[in-house]
């Protein structure tokens, strides 16, 4: 049965918010102790700590005079530290991920509670250390006891809390539906049926108010209480701006995920893509790494199909119609006519059928796509 996370904001008392930054702190601390233990015990002694060793010594370090305080806080945040921290490493070796980094005091803030370290009883949450529950705002309910539960505090000062649900998802009917998308800018998405999402451009809509709030910030002195007071008003508006992203995102998602039994996307190396300075930004706010990632967590909660093309594949070069492959297309054409069958070609919509058709010859062959069989591809959708 598959987990789901259900993600709230609550509004913590004056209490709650000291033993919650108290904890935010004492997890930090131990994180990154930990961190660097590890990292002299191999630079300096080649040696490699495993987590039973890190937890042994997380014992020794509360006993420290001067780590008294790590007593106050719940012991289960501090670790399920160590356990993101081997975590961390495994995925690092396993070539999943970056070396592990150090965690900031300035930056996103969680903890870890498991089910000994809080109470559920089916209307309020109630965290080890603390008198009173959590004031939560139910936006949704759902069926069934949280398994772990995260407290986290962002940039902005919002505190959210996550509750690992194991639940199982009822798959939606089955539709006979194929699309095939093409991500841009102008358009977040364009599909093979000619349909174009817009872009919203929340970063552009809120660029003047940051800009405002980063020069009152650049004027402030480091360390003063004004300075910390005008970086609350940049995070807010940069929460503003994820929010809205985020929002566009899971709707646009969720209505292809429900229209559509198979989703034929190109798989973009975006993190390659936004190395471009002069693209980098326009294609963060259209968000396409996070689009493709839950339109494949939806599917397969859903019961639906993504497949995903090669990127190098001339999906926008290639005639839809007959076949035929241009030599060169500059970016900023975005209309052309086929030489071959002379065809007008949309630039987004042709890409998005090529998409489609290249999609089906994976789904059906399950190789790599060449020529030969997207050509085929074509020729039988249209």
């Amino acid at each position: 049965m598959p987990y789901r996370a259900y993600r709230y904001r609550f509004y913590p008392t004056p209490d709650q918010v000291v033993n919650l930054n108290q904890t935010f702190g004492c997890v930090r601390y131990i994180y990154n102790r930990s961190l660097r233990y590890r990292q002299d015990a191999w630079y300096e002694r080649q040696e490699n700590i495993s987590y039973l060793q890190n937890s042994a010594l997380l014992t020794e370090w509360k006993k420290e005079p001067e780590c008294l305080w790590l007593n106050d806080v719940s012991s289960v945040p501090l670790q399920q530290s160590l356990r993101h921290l081997q975590t961390a490493y495994r995925n690092f070796f396993q070539g999943r991920a970056k070396y592990p980094n150090f965690k900031k005091k300035d930056g996103y803030q969680s903890a870890e509670y498991t089910t000994s370290a809080f109470k559920w009883d089916g209307e309020s949450l109630k965290l080890a250390k603390q008198a009173e529950p959590l004031n939560i705002r139910w936006s949704r309910r759902f069926e069934g006891k949280p398994t772990t539960v995260t407290v986290s505090r962002d940039p902005s000062g919002r505190y959210f809390v996550s509750l690992l649900i194991e639940e199982a998802v009822a798959l939606l009917p089955v539709v006979n539906s194929t699309v095939g998308i093409d991500v841009g800018i102008k358009d977040v998405i364009v599909t093979s049926e000619g349909v174009a999402s817009g872009n919203p451009r929340h970063t552009a809509k809120y660029a003047a108010r940051l800009a405002k709030y980063q020069r009152r910030l650049a004027r402030k002195q480091k360390g003063s209480k004004n300075r910390r007071k005008a970086k609350l008003k940049v995070a807010r508006v940069h929460a503003k701006i994820a929010d809205c992203r985020r929002d566009f995102t899971h709707k646009l998602t969720t209505t292809l995920i429900r229209e559509n039994q198979t989703i034929c996307v190109e798989n973009l190396a975006v993190k390659n893509m936004v190395k471009n300075p002069t693209l980098a930004k326009s294609i963060n706010d259209a968000n396409w790494g996070e689009l493709v990632r839950q339109l494949e967590y939806k599917a397969d909660w859903y019961g639906r199909t993504v497949v995903a093309i090669d990127r190098w594949y001339p999906s926008s070069k290639r005639c839809s119609c007959c076949g035929y492959t241009l030599d060169q297309l500059d970016l900023a054409t975005r209309q052309w006519t086929c030489p071959k069958c002379h065809t007008t070609h949309d630039r987004d919509v042709n890409a998005a059928r090529n998409i489609k058709a290249a999609g089906l010859a994976v789904l059906a062959c399950g190789e790599t796509v060449n020529p030969v069989v997207a050509k085929a591809a074509i020729g039988s959708t249209r």
